[in-house]
């Protein structure tokens, strides 16, 4: 019987190995002159590794391991079975051209000083030499490609040119003796992507639909299931979210009341969204804004002794416009491999420069300033940048976990802090509401993301229901009927995780305090739930 922890470090290696993004992201630098080699051979070596460890795990007998390396071995397990079902039965490498977006990897060498710009710089032209034959290796492999994900793809894709054309000459400045070899890279580099923007859009300008970006159920459910790794079926997911929404509308309905004064109606929620909605910034002041109510979240923790604060840095900034077209906001923290000393972004998407005036005013009265301090709670503070930086403290026998960390308990962490925060007051009853909203939203997400990838829901449905129960501006409802179209499984995560996260915080023992078993909570990792419940003894 194979000994776990070397078996689990050789099968970590190998997996970021053959995932050189998922390397660079992690912390582990020895690939980043690397793209991922997308072809039909390489999928096929990669195939082979994944059933082998697959193989290797199930001959370990998990019940005799401590408890921590009893977990990494189910995540390990997890993550290695997910690799073959995406690979072997969604094939999204096959017909989404956003996967082979080369920008995030660039752009995750340029914007971090994890070494000196010399080694970045040399790494750099690695992955800008390899554009050339990852974007014909796209072309040979993608077909039927779904309409809205060419024209997501072209916007991004221009996105990455720019960032080439802007960014790597500042970079070159620091270090002019690499010139010889960073420039002709990225001249070819420019090409391949002139060429592909073409071919994208020959796609779009065709006319043809190209395939349904619905998964159908059999594949969602699926994939669902990897994704959520949870014993909730699909089913029981929708129910919950239905029910979540019709109870918190209720409590909408009378925290709306409350500010202005009036019944408890959904015309007097809109009454008083509509006055909070007034009170909003602009393309020139969202950011500053962030940093202002970063500033604000950040002292209301340490206040309220809600958890151990960290020193890390984070920085807020503008969206790479590479990554727009799908979310809103992000956090993008240092991988939890990660040595040096970096910070954590946290972004914020400005409107596209070609919106409407319009469509600008409604969107900026959905992240008035108030939704903007739930939306900092969620992306940062005690959110995903506080959370993930406890993440990457923790140490094991094996990096399993620097891997697999689940989206249910990151997406669920952020949601619940929002409530903790609004329960405490932060904000007053202006952030109330709008965390009540975020709640119809996060339900509406695990709603709309089930019923348009297996029930065929219509566009019309979809934006009655969030306009209409979930109270969401046209702009936003529009914006996540793209985002619903574009992804799949990852809209559930939010509910199903907060769902999970909140009955963890609600088992806390008698006698500890809120912060001390928050650290607890945190001090795993970002483990699945269900893993989380067995380390905490819930």
């Amino acid at each position: 019987m194979p000994e776990f922890v070397p078996l689990a470090e050789s099968i970590v290696d190998a997996v970021l190995e053959s995932s050189p993004g998922l390397a660079t992201y992690t912390g582990d630098h020895r690939f980043d002159d690397r793209l991922p080699d997308l072809s039909p051979a390489a999928t096929q070596a990669r195939l082979a590794m994944l059933r082998d460890a697959t193989d290797a795990l199930a001959g370990v007998d998990a019940e005799a391991l401590p408890p921590e390396d009893q977990v990494d071995h189910a995540i390990l397990s997890a993550l290695a079975e997910r690799g073959l079902f995406e690979l072997s039965d969604v094939r999204e490498h096959e017909w989404n051209p956003l996967d082979h977006n080369p920008g995030p990897l660039l752009h995750a060498l340029m914007a971090r000083p994890f070494a000196p710009a010399a080694e970045r710089l040399t790494s750099l032209a690695g992955r800008l030499a390899a554009i050339p034959d990852a974007l014909a290796t796209a072309r040979a492999v993608l077909r039927d490609v779904p309409r809205i994900h060419a024209e997501t793809a072209i916007g991004q894709f221009a996105g990455t040119a720019a960032l080439i054309r802007d960014e790597v000459p500042a970079l070159l400045a620091h270090e002019p003796g690499l010139r010889a070899t960073v420039e002709p890279a990225s001249a070819a580099a420019l090409s391949a992507l002139t060429e592909f923007d073409g071919w994208l859009r020959a796609r779009v300008d065709s006319g043809e639909p190209g395939r349904d970006p619905r998964l159908g159920r059999r594949l969602w459910e699926a994939r669902l299931w990897h994704t959520l790794d949870t014993e909730l079926p699909a089913a029981e997911v929708l129910s919950r979210a239905r029910a979540n929404l019709e109870s918190v509308g209720e409590r909408l309905r009378q925290a709306a009341a409350e500010l202005i004064e009036g019944p408890a109606t959904d015309e007097t929620v809109r009454r008083a969204l509509d006055t909070l909605g007034a009170q909003h910034p602009t393309d020139d002041t969202i950011v500053e804004l962030a940093r202002t109510t970063m500033d604000e979240a950040t002292e209301f923790v340490r206040k309220h002794d809600l958890v151990t604060l960290l020193d890390d840095p984070c920085v807020i900034e503008e969206m790479p416009e590479f990554a727009r077209g799908v979310a809103v906001a992000y956090c993008d923290p240092p991988g939890p491999l990660e040595t040096a000393d970096l910070p954590t972004f946290y972004c914020i998407a400005p409107t596209p420069g070609d919106w409407s005036p319009e469509r600008v005013e409604s969107f900026y009265r959905e992240y008035n300033n108030h939704m903007l301090r739930d939306l900092t709670i969620h992306e940062a503070m005690p959110g995903h940048f506080l959370q993930l930086a406890h993440s990457r403290r923790f140490r094991a026998a094996t990096r399993v976990r620097a891997l697999g960390w689940s989206g249910p308990f990151v997406e669920g962490w952020a949601v619940y802090t929002e409530e903790a925060m609004a329960d405490l007051g932060f904000g007053g009853l202006p952030v109330r509401l709008q965390q009540l909203k975020m709640q119809l939203r996060m339900s509406l997400n695990a709603i709309i993301d089930q019923l348009v990838h297996c029930e065929d829901l219509p566009e019309h449905e979809a934006m009655a229901l969030m306009t209409g129960p979930g109270f969401q501006e046209e702009g936003e409802a529009a914006g996540k009927w793209r985002r619903a179209l574009l992804t799949s499984t990852q809209l559930s995560t939010y509910f199903v995780g907060y769902t999970e996260v909140a009955a963890i915080a609600a088992a806390r023992p008698f006698g500890a305090t809120p912060k001390a078993w928050h650290d607890a909570m945190l001090a795993h990792g970002s483990p699945p739930p269900r893993h989380l419940r067995t380390l905490l003894g819930v």
